[in-house]
């Protein structure tokens, strides 16, 4: 008899399980950096092949690399609000390593502004990129899994703004909430083929973006989160893990707040 492999650990968990995902293919958007790249790394190192999607081509050349080459990983330049473009990446997934197993919806913007200095392009761009963004994921990931019959995994990546609102934040709150319910429908409509569609809503992480907040602003969110820190992208990574992989499998239609109990 044989050990099974131990979990990676990170400093607050466990951030991969070797040979968890063996044998799959995860498909990330937004996968170039950030979040986006901590979940596809979480994948990778747990055995799944990683079809990574991003604007970005610089961002995803050296993602690729750090996640171990063309043998672990591609990248493709997508724009999620693109119905074609989404597909283009799904047959990427397909050309390279044979199907979708695993597909998190990722990708997004902000454009921040008060709803009296908010214009309507920056409304529409992040409607577009979250909410249609994540439609056009679910459109063509379920179309594929329900075709190769396989069953599989989705993950929506909505936010704690979708569920408490944000001040400046009207177009991204409305998104990620939206996220929610399309979640819960859709997760409905492909439950009898096998196909698990769940969300998360992270809350204060530790992202270039937070990074770049003013002292005080920093100080006054981490005053209203129980666990007096913000959260790693690698702890949002491992909920990833968890959902996209089969110790998860019996969970469909479910959000999960991973918000250091902000919100309780």
């Amino acid at each position: 008899m044989t050990d099974s492999p131990a979990p990676t650990p990170d400093a607050h968990g466990v951030s991969a399980v070797p040979g968890l995902l063996a044998g799959k293919v995860a498909v990330v958007t937004g996968g170039g950096q950030g979040l986006g790249l901590a979940m596809a790394r979480s994948l990778v190192d747990s055995g799944a092949k990683v079809v990574l999607g991003d604007m970005n081509e610089e961002s995803l050349a050296a993602a690729v690399e750090s996640l171990g080459g063309a043998d672990a990983a591609v990248g493709v330049v997508c724009n999620v609000s693109s119905l074609e473009n989404v597909q283009e990446l799904a047959e990427a997934a397909t050309r390279a390593f044979g199907g979708v197993d695993i597909w998190v919806n990722n990708a997004g913007i902000t454009r921040d502004a008060t709803i009296r200095k908010m214009s309507e392009q920056e409304f529409d761009d992040v409607i577009s990129v979250h909410l249609r963004g994540t439609w056009n994921g679910l459109k063509v990931a379920t179309a594929l899994m329900r075709e190769q019959d396989r069953g599989g995994s989705i993950v929506n990546v909505s936010s704690i703004s979708g569920k408490v609102g944000n001040p400046g934040q009207s177009n991204y709150s409305a998104a990620k909430a939206g996220i929610v319910g399309m979640t819960k429908a859709v997760a409905k409509e492909v439950a009898f083929k096998n196909i698990r569609i769940n969300a998360i809503q992270p809350g204060f992480i530790n992202t270039a973006m937070t990074q770049a907040m003013p002292q005080h602003a920093i100080d006054s969110k981490l005053a209203d989160i129980p666990l007096g820190r913000p959260g790693e992208p690698e702890e949002v990574a491992s909920v990833v893990l968890f959902l996209a992989s089969g110790l998860s499998s019996y969970l469909t239609g479910t959000v999960t707040e991973i918000s250091g109990g902000r919100h309780i």
